[in-house]
């Protein structure tokens, strides 16, 4: 579904991605891990295109989704062919209430016919948004509005979404909750291209992984396999 070869990306003269090449097969899950400034939301946002305002675009490298060129795409474009993006800190709009926060995401071309039905899923998925329709998002906790957040990615009808940092500040049990709800997206036939800062997590649900370090990719393989790495274990678990 979506294929990353040899992308170079910088800041002025900083670089944050260096020739990064990576796959994510259609109802996969794939991992990104690496240590903070590995260029793990460089990478995302360049694929999502929420970073040209800073970079205008990749210097080197193709960007492909569904076999669509869409390198240095805008992020209002890749929204509407099917690119999901459920950014860091979780980004709703605290301002608006829950149904209009859900609303918005349902402004895309792709996503208006079906806007009622997806706003009924969304509130079946997570009931809590259900009984808050009418609260401002920004009096509700951190967990209810990173479901609002993912709620509001899914109204926009994405085949792939993109996590970055998911579980960034949250308790633990809301944290089992995030991860239990892309588990369940995938199941249900998502595919999701994942950067979490919980490693061991990201390690048992992806397919596949890869391992940034100083923006390069310098391991990859099955999840299951880097999460048995000894040097994956040392690095990143502390074990």
């Amino acid at each position: 579904m979506l294929e990353v070869r040899d992308l170079d990306l910088y800041y002025g003269d900083a670089q944050a991605l260096d020739r990064v090449s990576l796959r994510v097969e259609d109802g996969g899950i794939v991992a990104i891990i690496g240590a903070n400034g590995a260029g793990k939301s460089s990478l995302i946002r360049a694929i999502g295109g929420c970073a040209y305002h800073l970079i205008k675009k990749p210097r080197a490298g193709t960007i492909l989704f569904k076999g669509r060129d869409i390198s240095g795409w805008e992020s209002y474009d890749t929204c509407d062919i099917g690119i999901g993006h459920v950014a860091e800190g979780r980004q709703i709009f605290p301002s608006l209430t829950v149904q209009e926060n859900l609303e918005m995401g349902a402004m895309l071309r792709r996503a208006r016919a079906k806007a009622r039905q997806t706003m009924e899923e969304v509130y079946a998925m997570f009931p809590p948004l259900a009984e808050r329709r009418t609260q401002i998002a920004g009096t509700m906790s951190g967990g209810e509005q990173q479901m609002l957040s993912i709620g509001r990615c899914l109204m926009g009808q994405p085949e792939l979404i993109m996590f970055d940092e998911p579980s960034l500040g949250l308790a633990p049990t809301v944290v089992q909750e995030v991860f239990q709800t892309i588990r369940m997206l995938n199941e249900k036939g998502m595919t999701i291209l994942l950067v979490e800062q919980n490693v061991a997590v990201s390690l048992k649900l992806a397919s596949q992984a890869y391992v940034l370090e100083n923006g390069r990719v310098v391991m990859e393989g099955r999840g299951e396999a880097l999460l048995a790495d000894d040097q994956i274990r040392r690095a990143y678990l502390g074990l």
